[in-house]
C-alpha cells in the first residue's frame, strides 16, 4: 500500500503545469486531492478528469495573495473530507525583467504570490498538522533558489526566501514533514506574463530543454510517499541538458 493512499492532499496553482499534473499523478496513487486555482473552469475540468478515472477530487477557487482566501480554501478541504495531510504550495508567477526597468507592479505581484502567498498556506494549515502531530508541507521553489540569472533577480530572491521559510518550518518543528521541490525549466504556463521582450527571449531559449510538469509531479509523489519518519528536505529536478 502506497504511503500516498487516503491522504488529502491539498494543491495550490493546480489549474495548469505542475499542480495539475501533480494533482493528476496523486489521485491516480490514491490520494484525495483538493486543487485550487483562480480559474475555476479549469479546476472543474481537472476534477472531472480524475474522477473519470477512479480518482477522488474536489475543486475550490483560491487566490494566494489573499490570506483569507487561502483559509476558505483549507476549511473547505477540512469540511470535505475531515483533515489535511499534505499542502502543496505550488502557486506562483514569474514576470521577469531587468531591475532597471522597474516594473514595480510586477515585482510586488512576485512577492505577493510566491512568497507570501506560501506564507498565508503554512498559517492556513500548521495550527491543526501541529495538533494532530504530522502532516507535511511541500514548497515548490525553483532553480532560482540556487541560480541567478539576468532578469530574474526579482524572482529568484522570492524563490530564495521560499528555501529558507521552508528550512527554518522545518528546523522549529520536528513533527512536520518539510519539502522544498526546486525545478529547473519546466514547459508550463510559468513566464506567459512577461512583459520585458530581453527577457522572454531568454525564457524562449531555455525552454529548448525543458522538463514537462509530469517530471516534477513525480518528484512530488516520491516525497509524499516515503514513510512517515523519513523527511525528504530538497529535491532539484533539472533537464538533463541544462546549464542552469
Amino acid at each position: 500500500m502506497s504511503n500516498i493512499a487516503g491522504k488529502v492532499i491539498v494543491i495550490t496553482g493546480a489549474s495548469s503545469g505542475i499542480g495539475e499534473a501533480a494533482a493528476k499523478l496523486l489521485a491516480e496513487r490514491g490520494a484525495k486531492v483538493v486543487v485550487g486555482a483562480r480559474r475555476t473552469d479549469r479546476l472543474e475540468k481537472l476534477v472531472a478528469e480524475i474522477k473519470a478515472k477512479g480518482g477522488e477530487a474536489r475543486a475550490h477557487a483560491v487566490d494566494v495573495a489573499k490570506r483569507s482566501s487561502v483559509q476558505e480554501f483549507v476549511a473547505f478541504a477540512n469540511w470535505e473530507f475531515g483533515k489535511v495531510d499534505v499542502l502543496i504550495n505550488n502557486a506562483g508567477v514569474m514576470p521577469l525583467s531587468p531591475m532597471e526597468a522597474l516594473k514595480v507592479d510586477e515585482w510586488d505581484r512576485m512577492l505577493d504570490v510566491n512568497i507570501r502567498g506560501v506564507l498565508y498556506g503554512i498559517a492556513a494549515v500548521l495550527p491543526d498538522m501541529k495538533a494532530r502531530g504530522a502532516g507535511q508541507i511541500i514548497n515548490v521553489a525553483s532553480i532560482g533558489a540556487h541560480v541567478v540569472v539576468p532578469t530574474a533577480a526579482v524572482y529568484c530572491g522570492t524563490k530564495y526566501a521560499v528555501w529558507a521559510i521552508s528550512e527554518g518550518l522545518r528546523q522549529e518543528n520536528p513533527d512536520v514533514r518539510v519539502t522544498t521541490i526546486s525545478p529547473g525549466v519546466v514547459a508550463t504556463e510559468l513566464g506567459d506574463d512577461i512583459s520585458d521582450a530581453s527577457a522572454k527571449d531568454l525564457l524562449k531559449g531555455l525552454r529548448k530543454t525543458a522538463l514537462t510538469p509530469d517530471a516534477i509531479a513525480r518528484a512530488i509523489a516520491y516525497a509524499v510517499e516515503q514513510p512517515d519518519d523519513v523527511d525528504v528536505n530538497e529535491v532539484i529536478v533539472r533537464p538533463t541538458a541544462s546549464a542552469f
